[in-house]
């Protein structure tokens, strides 16, 4: 049994998402219950460590950090964004200032929760525009780091339209209502890359 725990940890720690018990008896080629009743021994045995570390069982099986320690996780980790958000981000990133009322016609109403999660995460800022009515979003200097970008947005938006084929000049393009972007063509790309 301790050779199985110790196993089951191994693919515990390598994994990144919710395993279910069938799952993991696949990988281990082992019988389900016994697979089970292993888990349930592992969980408790986390739990005696008092460690930094627990088995969260929840909806499944995951290796995690402990609530009262995810603190120290997000000042070492890289921030996970989901991909629907991360294609959000990626229409700000390519077309800011954009206004919130086009993001929501671009990326549909979810476009609101995205924004609020990469507001949180500091990846963009809002701003009233200038008549007050409308947010402009953009994104902060957080949002390079974390990309590992240097210099300015604009920049690498230029050098993506430049390797896609469109004009060098990603303010000469303009969507009806007014807000320059840059090619559709490079979002569209982008968001089959992401899936």
């Amino acid at each position: 049994m301790e050779q199985l725990k110790s196993r089951i940890e191994a693919v515990l720690f390598v994994t990144a998402k919710v395993l279910q018990v069938n799952e993991i008896a696949e990988i281990l080629e082992e019988q389900p219950e016994v697979v089970e009743e292993a888990l349930l021994e592992l969980i408790m045995d986390y739990a005696s460590r008092e460690g930094a570390l627990e088995i969260d069982d929840e909806n499944g099986y995951i290796l995690q950090v402990k609530q009262e320690h995810l603190d120290i996780v997000e000042k070492l980790c890289p921030v996970e964004l989901k991909p629907p958000v991360l294609k959000t981000l990626t229409v700000i990133a390519l077309k800011e200032p954009i206004r919130q009322s086009l993001l929501k016609e671009l990326r549909g109403s979810n476009a609101y929760e995205h924004v609020q999660e990469l507001l949180e995460k500091g990846l963009i800022s809002r701003h009233k525009d200038k008549n007050g009515r409308s947010f402009n979003i953009k994104t902060t200097p957080k949002f390079a780091e974390y990309f590992k970008l240097k210099g300015d947005i604009r920049a690498l938006v230029k050098t993506l339209n430049i390797d896609n084929g469109v004009k060098d000049d990603p303010e000469e393009d303009v969507v009806g209502d007014g807000v320059k972007t840059v090619n559709e063509g490079v979002i569209e790309n982008l968001d089959e890359n992401l899936g």
